[in-house]
Order: structure tokens, then sequence, then C-alpha cells
């Protein structure tokens, strides 16, 4: 039982992970796509309210969605493995 458990955490993690550096990648674009075009005063307070309005809400909404899922199943293996000590 604990191996399952345990079985189920690492693809848990590996896919927090994935998520993770998916949207870090997905921000990094942006940022380039940014840096690409000219640096007008108009466009870059666009950037500014866009990023503080959707993007980061957004992200950080998944992020926590994601590790407090690992946090869970994290807690429940530890749960089964002490119930079987």
């Amino acid at each position: 039982m604990i191996w399952i458990a345990t079985i189920v955490i690492v693809i848990t993690l590996v896919i927090a992970l994935i998520a993770t550096i998916y949207i870090l990648r997905n921000e990094e674009n942006k940022a380039n796509k940014y840096a690409d075009h000219d640096n007008l005063a108009e466009i870059e307070l666009k950037r500014s309210h866009e990023y503080e309005t959707k993007s980061l809400t957004k992200n950080v909404k998944n992020l926590l969605w994601i590790y407090a899922i690992v946090i869970v199943l994290s807690f429940v293996a530890l749960a089964i493995y002490i119930y079987q000590l």
C-alpha cells in the first residue's frame, strides 16, 4: 500500500514540476515578445497592467492548486506510512 501512495505522490510531483515549468516558459515567452517591440511608455504601461490583472492572478491560482494537491497527497502518504508501522 505504501508503494502505491509513493508512486502516486511521485507522479503528482512530476506533474507539478512540469506544470510549473510550463507556466514559467509562458511568462518568458511573453517577456521576450515584449522585449522585441519598441519600449514606448504606452506599451509598457499596458503590459504592466495586463500582468497585474490577468497573468499574475491566473498563474498564482494554478500554482496554488498544483501545490495544494501535492501537499494533501503527501500527508495522505505519511498517514498511510505511519498507520502501517
